[in-house]
């Protein structure tokens, strides 16, 4: 069957088999976004809300590799505005057999991340990372951005809570063209199931 042209509707054997992404299935929305961005003027702040949605799919197939993984899109907007000022689009893999958890997403400002890391197929944290110039965990940018905002390194924490929400801190460390060290481009939500 074609992973990539399933229904809509989860498959009871793809859900079973997505060990810590599972609980991810279904539609998310929180309001309790904080980004802290480059500006001109130094780091600013914008509150956002936003709304995720994540679709099983798999198994997919790599030679001996096996996986499961979500489609997911995520759109954010500055709480109170109608225009979002965030999108992104990508998949969330799981790994069984060498327990790695993936994440591959691009953003439309031209950077991609696939990004990574070990994770027990229960697990209620999982931490991820990537670093430009690696040939496995990395980023990539158009020719603009790795000049003026180069993505150097990325590192993620999802922390699925008791209450069945799910909260993820992002850092995305960047190289900014004039500047010396590196700004932390930071995101963090809390999200509730909203189907």
């Amino acid at each position: 069957m074609d992973v990539f042209n399933k229904p809509a509707s989860p498959d009871k054997d793809i859900v079973k088999n997505l060990g810590p992404l599972a609980p991810l299935v279904g539609v998310w929305e929180g309001d309790q976004g904080v980004d802290v961005a480059p500006a001109r003027k130094g780091p600013a702040e914008t509150r956002y809300r936003e709304r995720l949605t994540f679709d099983p799919l798999g198994p997919v197939v790599n030679g001996p590799q096996v996986l499961y993984g979500l489609r997911y899109a995520t759109t954010a907007w500055p709480v109170g505005q109608d225009e979002a000022f965030h999108e992104e689009t990508g998949y969330w893999l799981w790994d069984p057999k060498d327990r790695q958890v993936m994440r591959c997403f691009m953003v439309p400002r031209g950077v991609t991340v696939l990004a990574g890391g070990s994770a027990d197929p229960h697990a209620r944290v999982l931490t991820l990372s990537a670093r430009a110039g690696s040939e496995t965990y990395g980023v990539l940018s158009n020719p603009f951005l790795d000049k003026a905002f180069k993505t150097v390194r990325y590192e993620l924490t999802v922390t699925l809570n008791d209450d069945g929400s799910f909260s993820y801190q992002e850092d995305t460390q960047l190289k900014v063209a004039g500047q010396t060290g590196i700004f932390h481009h930071t995101d963090k939500n809390t999200l509730r199931r909203a189907r």
